[in-house]
């Protein structure tokens, strides 16, 4: 299984409810460094977990990067 957090809300996935070996990616970002996961009991249960901060939210900020240098080479190209 494959839990993707995007709530809103800090820790409303709790931990009990992932299953074991279940990857979990925290894409939630809440005051206080929190994410979307209670990701201290949810980290003993799966075999993967991105952290909060420090995630994803690299990952969007290398693919919003790419995204604008791709547009900006099709807007000079037409």
């Amino acid at each position: 299984d494959i839990i993707v957090g995007a709530v809103g809300k800090p820790e409303f996935i709790k931990g009990e409810w992932i299953k074991e070996g279940a990857v979990v990616i925290d894409a939630g970002y809440n005051p206080g460094n929190v994410g979307d996961i209670e990701l201290s009991e949810a980290s003993k249960k799966s075999s993967f977990h991105t952290p909060v901060p420090g995630g994803v939210g690299p990952m969007t900020i290398a693919v919003l990067l790419k995204q604008t240098v791709d547009s900006f080479r099709d807007l000079v190209t037409k």
